[in-house]
């Protein structure tokens, strides 16, 4: 008989322990009674452009932060000055006439064309500040040869801009990119 009662108490305690853990389960699969969940589309798209003007602000910073940094002089120039030969030394094909005096690289966009000595390879991009030139940060690409050392000739339309605006003056200029 004993034996009888021991396996009556060991079944009633694996029932009550069965009960408990099949009403956990059930109260787990019957946790979220909304059948009809609502997904806020507005939202969800707000937090994907977030992160997407974040991702594009994180490459911006990448791509406009300074690798190196110089000073030189700034001087303006126009491709038919009187030692010009009238084409770029590093893109000799680029028709300069009718006042050009910016280029589209593909990674930079539309920037502006200086000359300088061998010092920045062809295909260079560096920025500056200059209130001769402009109010804003001017974004510019190395295609022209014929300046000295460290210093830097922006390619002008027309020459009264050259001498009267920009003359020269000393500038810091950053380096964004060595070459093409």
């Amino acid at each position: 008989m004993k034996k009888v009662f021991k396996v009556f108490q060991v079944g009633i305690v694996v029932f009550i322990v069965l009960i408990m853990n099949a009403s956990k389960i059930v109260e787990n699969k019957m946790g979220n009674t909304n059948i009809k969940k609502n997904v806020d589309l507005a939202v969800m798209a707000a937090k994907a452009e977030e992160f997407k003007e974040k991702e594009i602000e994180e490459e911006r910073n990448k791509l406009y932060s300074a690798i190196d940094s110089f000073t030189g002089s700034l001087t303006g120039y126009v491709y038919n000055c009187p030692l010009c030969g009238g084409r770029l030394a590093c893109k000799s094909s680029l028709d300069l006439s009718g006042g050009r005096d910016s280029y589209m690289d593909d990674t930079y966009g539309n920037v502006r064309i200086v000359a300088s000595s061998k010092n920045l390879a062809c295909g260079s991009i560096i920025k500056f500040n200059s209130a001769r030139v402009s109010n804003e940060e001017v974004v510019a690409i190395v295609l022209d040869r014929g300046v000295r050392g460290n210093d830097i000739d922006l390619l002008v339309s027309d020459i009264s801009i050259a001498y009267d605006r920009i003359g020269r003056s000393n500038i810091t200029y950053d380096v964004l990119r060595y070459g093409w």
